[in-house]
């Protein structure tokens, strides 16, 4: 058992090892970000608390996210890469020629599509949040909502030459992008907003829009094309691009759909409802950007390169070790994000006029949220498994079945929620909310990560088919990573429940130090049954921090950054 968890890590191929590395970078870089996201909700909920404001904000989005979800994703770099691996082939100067025509065209497409936008605007946002009836909010809605139109056109801008970025392995530059667009939006909550109000918060995340093409801008503008792309190729390549995407588009906008509608439905329900929901989905994207963002893209650049030659045992070894290497951390982050939800919440946004009232309900959310986080990130991952196989089709069928069943159930739900004693008192018992009001809400939670888990085991029943991945590996990994974290949750409550009869919940030095005392103890009990399983996931991450701090040379053919992007 011990002899199978210490098999060296020479035996990966160069691409996995690739492929893990540019992962943990990817990883450290999105923590930091993700930092800066929790930094501006600790911001907005000390200043304005679960109310209007935020819901007006949170609702304002709904409009630019679905646009910046079907128009600007038309040209993402999923739907570029493997074009651009195909063009590079036969030429750098016609790959960087191509990008520049598609950047043209998205800019001209976007820049109508958001002004018709704009005039009807004040004729879909109704619709957008029923229950914001007041006329002095809607006109609010309004303003934010025309002044976000501006985030598509620059954020899909800087997705367009992102896929020029990762082609040339610079994931750094890559990462820093969010980090500058999370500090344009704690600049307009916090600067901008003494002095212009409430639409300041919509101009922060336009500047953080503005910063995240920036960063880009200088090193696109030095990739100058050293020959001629014909017209009629870059039309053609455009087209090309817009049939892989289309489907794609369609697959996110299912997961704007959803959100359209479960906010509808939230803006119904108690003021700050909305609130409540956007942050508890913006704790949960903490560990979905670190693991499922992190190995989905740094994977997806190496699969479209694998496929694009041909090589399918690479491929398939590929997808397998990211599959199981998001298990692998997944699983024991939504254990223990369930058991230390309320520190959690606590701690990132307790403070000002975010009172123990709100702390219990998103905790509640967060804790309904996080039980997709496995699902959402091996969708992450399997999408781009099938954008890398030039297949965009499937991604639409498994997110049809995301509208489905979260729209549908939400709807039940909150139903059997209103109408069943018996199903509320469950409810608000297990998730120790008894006494907070505003509680129906979390129906909206579960029902979206119903939606998630329905559409993740479609699509990795359809993955494994498809894609003749073996499963041998993965269904063992479940096995030892669910007994695991099993386990540490539970060293982990233990600990909290024995620490919580003496020290106080009022002070967030408190909170924090037995937060971080029951998530020690639960780590030290998961890593330690995972050491003794013989844990191959665990050996290999080990052995890629080791190459790491040891300096060792990657192979360039890899998605490993070279040493000058390192520098």
């Amino acid at each position: 058992m011990i002899s199978a968890f210490k098999r060296p890590f020479r035996f990966l191929s160069r691409e996995v090892r690739g492929m893990h590395e540019a992962a943990y970078l990817l990883a450290g870089f999105s923590l930091a970000s993700q930092v800066l996201a929790l930094l501006r909700d600790r911001v907005f909920a000390a200043q304005f608390g679960v109310g209007h404001t935020l819901d007006l904000y949170y609702a304002a989005f709904r409009v630019p996210d679905f646009l910046f979800a079907t128009v600007a994703s038309l040209f993402s770099l999923y739907a570029l890469l493997p074009i651009l691996s195909r063009i590079e082939t036969e030429s750098e100067g016609k790959m960087v020629a191509f990008v520049r025509g598609v950047l043209a065209v998205f800019f001209a497409g976007m820049s109508i599509i958001s002004v018709i936008i704009y005039i009807f605007v004040p004729y879909l946002t109704p619709y957008l949040a029923p229950g914001i009836t007041d006329p002095a909010l809607q006109a609010q809605l309004v303003v934010l909502t025309r002044i976000l139109l501006l985030q598509p056109i620059l954020l899909g801008a800087s997705n367009t030459i992102a896929a020029l970025t990762q082609l040339r392995h610079r994931f750094v530059l890559y990462s820093i992008s969010p980090l500058l667009y999370n500090l344009g939006i704690i600049f307009g909550a916090t600067i901008l907003y003494q002095h212009i109000g409430i639409s300041a918060l919509a101009w922060g995340v336009v500047i953080g829009a503005i910063l995240h093409l920036a960063i880009q801008l200088p090193f696109f503008l030095t990739e100058w094309p050293n020959e001629r792309l014909e017209f009629s190729r870059t039309i053609s390549g455009v087209w090309e691009v817009l049939k892989l995407s289309i489907p794609r588009t369609l697959s996110l906008a299912s997961t704007q759909i959803s959100l359209l509608i479960i906010i509808a439905l939230a803006s119904l329900l108690s003021s700050g409802s909305i609130a409540v929901l956007s942050f508890a989905l913006n704790l949960q994207a903490v560990p979905l950007t670190i693991i499922g963002v992190s190995y989905s893209v740094a994977a997806f650049p190496t699969l479209a390169k694998l496929f694009a030659q041909g090589d399918r045992e690479a491929f398939v070894h590929s997808v397998e070790a990211a599959l199981r290497h998001i298990i692998f951390w997944s699983v024991p982050a939504t254990i223990f994000f369930i058991v230390l939800r309320a520190q959690i919440v606590r701690v990132i946004l307790g403070s000002g006029q975010f009172d123990w009232s709100a702390t219990r309900l998103t905790a509640a959310a967060l804790a309904l949220f996080v039980i997709s986080l496995t699902a959402q990130s091996l969708i992450l991952l399997i999408a781009r498994t099938y954008y890398a196989a030039g297949d965009t089709r499937k991604p639409l069928y498994f997110g049809c079945a995301d509208i489905i069943v979260s729209i549908a159930s939400s709807v039940a739900l909150l139903s059997a929620f209103h109408h069943s004693e018996l199903f509320r008192t469950f409810v608000q018992t297990l998730l120790r909310v008894s006494d907070v009001p505003g509680t129906d809400v979390l129906m909206l939670a579960l029902g979206y990560a119903l939606g998630s888990i329905v559409e993740c085991i479609f699509a990795y029943i359809y993955c494994m088919r498809d894609m003749q991945v073996p499963q041998a590996r993965i269904t063992r990994l479940m096995f030892e990573s669910f007994a695991s974290s099993i386990l540490g949750g539970f060293a982990a409550y233990l600990v909290l429940d024995r620490i919580g009869t003496y020290a106080s919940t009022s002070t967030t030095v408190s909170i924090v130090i037995q937060g971080l005392l029951a998530g020690t103890a639960g780590l030290v009990v998961t890593v330690a049954v995972l050491w003794l399983l013989g844990n191959r996931e665990l050996q290999e991450t080990i052995d890629s921090v080791r190459r790491k701090f040891k300096d060792v040379p990657v192979d360039t053919t890899s998605t490993a950054l070279e040493p000058t992007d390192a520098a």
